[in-house]
């Protein structure tokens, strides 16, 4: 569906229109003012929303929309895990063992995917997915129970991407018997990113792209200001802004454990999964928000620094340079952090 938004008219006073049309006549034919125009629709499982601002020799919102839904088709068609004909299921139904050819695609994504597990000693890992599920946080729905020690051992045994063995320039990708990928935590980001190169080539150069909570923005918004984002407050059942940030040409993307969770005997059982330890984490830290030149890094990132809980995330993010606030719990209150490279894009809510 096509939400098209035009700028608030002035009221002209007959001086005014006067000046006006002369101006107009000397400018000769100057471009009108950009219209803000948005889309919105149905990908991955959840929605995606665009905001851009029109300007000569774009593409009309009918042919824009079009040309977002074929770049998201094709993410799907190489991602999807829902889908039996995707990229993705063919490669986890593959014999072990023998080398599967990769799209330019899902080989960008698995690239990003292991440079980020690298640097985070592990704790980012796209083949997680039998301990997600084992734990009651996959296709089959929410869990309540604790799986006993040899079942999350015998998942465990299924998980590790460094036993993929990627060969870049073919590209192609081999792996061990029993183990799959699951681009579930990038997926978002990189449909971010590619529909914004997409934009991008289309002459489109002020925008918003946001896909399930990832967003990626250039130039400047509406107000001709950079554009906002809100942080939310981790707090389940409850929807409210901690703080803000203001971005010009970047990603941002969170990651936290206050909506999906279970708890038995009074312990909290996150959906965040630490793939070195077969459990879910149990740490302080509970919201992760990255900024970065990538929504698919941003995305990925956002994940690994949740697992590593506060001190080693921190230690990390200064490492990498990451623009990253985040938040712990302490009891009933919270409290937030961030890196230097992020202080100076923070905006109070007030």
């Amino acid at each position: 569906m096509i939400y098209r938004v035009l700028l608030r008219s002035r009221r002209w006073s007959p001086a005014s229109l006067f000046l006006g049309l002369a101006f107009s006549l000397l400018a000769g034919c100057a471009e009108p003012p950009p219209e803000t125009l948005r889309l919105t629709g149905a990908t991955m499982g959840t929605r995606y929303n665009i905001t851009w601002l029109s300007g000569a020799g774009q593409p009309d919102p009918e042919a824009v929309h079009a040309g977002v839904e074929a770049v998201l088709e094709a993410v799907n068609a190489s991602m999807s895990t829902w889908r039996d004909d995707s990229e993705i299921t063919a490669f986890n139904a593959a014999p072990a063992g023998e080398w599967f050819a990769l799209s330019s695609d899902f080989a960008e994504v698995f690239e990003m995917a292991r440079a980020v597990s690298e640097a985070s000693y592990g704790a980012y890992d796209v083949t997680v997915a039998p301990l997600v599920n084992l734990w009651g946080f996959g296709v089959a729905g929410m869990g309540d129970q604790v799986p006993a020690d040899e079942a999350i051992a015998e998942a465990l045994a299924k998980v590790g991407q460094q036993r993929l063995d990627f060969n870049r320039e073919q590209p192609a990708l081999r792996k061990p018997a029993g183990m799959t990928v699951d681009f579930s935590s990038i997926a978002k980001g990189y449909g971010v990113d590619r529909v914004a190169r997409w934009l991008e080539e289309q002459g489109i150069g002020r925008y918003l792209v946001e896909i399930g909570g990832e967003i990626r923005v250039s130039g400047l918004n509406p107000r001709n200001e950079p554009w906002r984002i809100a942080v939310e407050r981790p707090q389940p059942g409850e929807r409210a802004a901690q703080a803000a940030v203001t971005l010009h040409n970047a990603a941002v993307a969170t990651s936290g454990d206050y909506r999906n969770f279970f708890e038995v005997d009074g312990v909290r059982y996150s959906h965040s999964i630490d793939p070195r330890t077969g459990a879910p984490v149990r740490h302080d830290l509970v919201s992760v928000t990255v900024i970065h030149e990538s929504a698919t890094m941003a995305d990925a990132w956002a994940t690994a620094l949740t697992v590593l809980g506060s001190e080693r995330a921190m230690e990390t993010a200064l490492n990498e340079e990451l623009a990253v606030y985040f938040i712990s719990r302490h009891g009933d209150e919270f409290r937030a952090s961030s890196t230097p490279a992020m202080a100076p894009l923070l905006r109070s809510i007030e």
